[in-house]
């Protein structure tokens, strides 16, 4: 395996996203974190919400200024959710999910690029379990990750030999994702729930591939996820 070298990561703030920034760290990489608010631990960091494209394409320039100009792998934690029946959605809500989701993963990747390409990087992308099973009452964020498995197999298509590609779908995690959402939608009690910390060592293992050689695909999950197989 390789070593991390310089790592972007969106949604580095919490969850998933802070796991793998202190996975990077302890691996001897560096993490360049994009989010909405200021990560407790102290990384290069900077400020944006990824529904909106200048401020994210903003950000990304201005962490590898800091890092240099040189990137060795992105990793997309950020994700948001928006409950409930279609027609019960606001519009608003269920859009924001897929600009998030999938538009800001997009243009995070493709202000990225360049520079993966310069280091034969690689992109490892957040998909989910919700991505290739579908549940009621998630239209927009099945939309978001079904969309984001399409993105990444066609973006390992197209960067094939240059830039490294891999689709991470986890499972559940123990992460305040769940935290404001109705009982309803909440993971029912006893539900076996992975640590961010363990998921986070898969992200690593992807990013320390050597050049040319590429985990496509990960899923990862609790023995006992409830949403795979």
């Amino acid at each position: 395996m390789t070593a991390l070298g310089n790592i972007l990561i969106t949604g580095g703030a919490s969850g998933l996203g802070a796991a793998v920034a202190e996975a990077v760290t302890e691996a001897g990489g560096k993490p360049y974190v994009i989010d909405r608010v200021r990560p407790e631990r102290a990384v290069e960091f900077a400020q944006a919400d990824l529904s909106d494209t200048a401020a994210t394409e903003t950000a990304v320039r201005d962490l590898v200024e800091r890092a240099g100009g040189r990137l060795d792998g992105v990793f997309t934690a950020a994700g948001i959710d928006a409950c409930g029946p279609l027609d019960e959605v606001p519009v608003r809500d269920w859009e924001q999910v897929i600009k998030v989701n999938l538009l800001g993963t997009v243009t995070v990747v493709r202000a990225a690029l360049p520079y993966l390409k310069e280091s034969h990087g690689t992109v490892v992308t957040c998909g989910s379990t919700l991505g290739i099973k579908a549940v009621g009452d998630a239209t927009a964020y099945c939309a978001s990750k079904f969309g984001m498995v399409g993105f990444t197999r066609a973006l390992a298509a197209e960067t094939a030999g240059v830039v490294g590609v891999t689709l991470l779908i986890p499972g559940g995690m123990d992460t305040a994702f769940f935290d404001g959402r109705a009982e309803q939608y909440k993971p029912p009690p006893g539900a076996k729930l992975n640590r961010p910390e363990d998921t986070a060592r898969s992200v690593v293992f992807a990013l320390s591939q050597p050049p040319g050689c590429e985990v496509r695909e990960l899923v990862v999950c609790s023995s006992e996820e409830g949403s795979w197989p």
